[in-house]
């Protein structure tokens, strides 16, 4: 049978289509749009996440933190290692007659007074400065751990964004190309003017979701720049199986555990340096005096003297309830957070083995329809299949390869939270 005019076109348009549909799989990625003030010679094309945490954490406010305390813990330490409790004090004092009997009688005394570490107080202050320098330093891995768990979150993003392009993007070339293959046909009046109509409408439609998920896209983007300070894309992290553990026996090597098991340290720490300062520190006192006659005759001495403070350990309680109650706070705070993590790390588990099962069924759903259109796309050449048959299989084929691309962007997102709740690093 001779084929009609408008079906030489329309079949050529058709097996095009199925084509490029058949071959998503192979498909270029689409066009990432450029952020805002970027160089598009200059920017890399795509980093590393470890890359991405260095360059997030340099600008974050919790390196800022970080730093701070640290320094913090390094004064605590020089005072710890001082011979002195407090800083020593100069006292000068002059006295002179005024009365008809003493007058030209004069008296100089200088003086310095040095507070002293009263016995095991110094040593106790400097465990307590030690404890304080190891719970910065933790604190400071917890808070780059922090940021790494923002950048991942926002890595993910950016890829489900960039899959959501993909799926709306190939669904507008379709309709694009149905459009065009059903105007050839209401010309060759094969087909009624409001099938072109709604042809049409349908493309204007997909064209709108496009533009939306463009945008989306821009605005990911533009959060992982202001975040780390990078045009370039992240890469993701290598996906593997992960060995199935317990959370309770994973959680203990968590990096914010062993913060939380250091502030506890830290406040029984403190709390044994506050038992030694309940007691005014005492004070040594070294003075020089002259003393000068009013016949003009002068004779200087040189005076030992020591200060002990008396029943001054009640006005000193109120520290040491203070640093009673951080450790009991400290206490509560890591039996919460070991709770925390611990059902983070299950939930992270749970969410794992869920999305690879829905990425495994997706992928086979993808290559099935797949498979399916290839074949109607033959038996449409051999006459049997009508085209509304193949190009609704065809529609089915791409949307199915988009949803399977964007479940592997979740299981890529899944994977970087898994890793995150046992607090390892990129």
């Amino acid at each position: 049978m001779k084929p009609s005019s408008w079906f030489v076109p329309w079949r050529a348009a058709t097996l095009a289509v199925a084509g490029a549909l058949c071959g998503a799989a192979n498909a270029q990625p689409i066009e990432t749009p450029h952020l805002l003030g970027t160089s598009e010679t200059s920017a890399p094309l795509s980093v590393t996440l470890a890359q991405a945490v260095d360059a997030a954490w340099a600008r974050s406010p919790l390196n800022v933190e970080a730093q701070g305390r640290q320094r913090v813990a390094d004064a605590a330490r020089r005072v710890a290692d001082s011979w002195l409790v407090a800083p020593p004090s100069l006292n000068v004092a002059q006295r002179e007659g005024v009365s008809a009997a003493t007058r030209g009688e004069r008296e100089t005394e200088i003086g310095v007074s040095l507070p002293l570490w009263r016995w095991d107080q110094r040593a106790r202050s400097q465990a307590s400065a030690s404890a304080e320098a190891a719970w910065a330093h933790a604190s400071q891995q917890v808070a780059r751990w922090q940021v790494a768990g923002l950048v991942r979150e926002a890595a993910a993003r950016v890829r489900l964004a960039q899959a959501d392009l993909s799926q709306v993007n190939a669904q507008q070339q379709l309709l694009s190309k149905l459009a065009e293959d059903v105007a050839r046909r209401v010309r060759a009046g094969d087909l009624a003017p409001a099938d072109e109509l709604a042809a049409r409408a349908e493309l204007l439609g997909w064209e709108a979701q496009t533009s939306q998920a463009r945008w989306s896209l821009q605005a990911e983007l533009s959060e992982w720049q202001t975040l780390t300070g990078l045009s370039a894309l992240p890469l993701a992290e290598p996906v593997a199986t992960p060995v199935p553990v317990k959370a309770q026996e994973n959680i203990s090597a968590h990096i914010a555990v062993q913060l939380a098991n250091l502030a506890v340290e830290l406040a029984r720490a403190r709390v044994a340096s506050a038992s030694q300062l309940a007691e005014a520190s005492p004070e040594l006192g070294v003075s020089w005096r002259q003393e000068r006659a009013n016949l003009g005759g002068a004779q200087s001495s040189v005076a030992l003297s020591m200060k002990l403070p008396l029943g001054t350990a009640k006005y000193l309680q109120p520290q040491l309830a203070a640093a009673l109650a951080a450790e009991e706070t400290a206490l509560a705070e890591q039996a919460q957070t070991q709770r925390h993590l611990s059902a983070q790390l299950e939930l992270a588990q749970a969410q794992w083995a869920s999305t690879q099962a829905q990425a495994t069924s997706e992928q086979e759903r993808a290559r099935l329809l797949r498979q399916r259109g290839q074949w109607l796309q033959r038996s449409f050449s051999a006459g049997e299949t009508s085209l509304p048959d193949l190009l609704r299989a065809l529609t089915a084929a791409a949307q199915a390869e988009a949803a399977s691309a964007r479940q592997q962007a979740a299981l890529t997102q899944a994977w970087a939270r898994l890793q995150h709740a046992q607090g390892l690093m990129p």
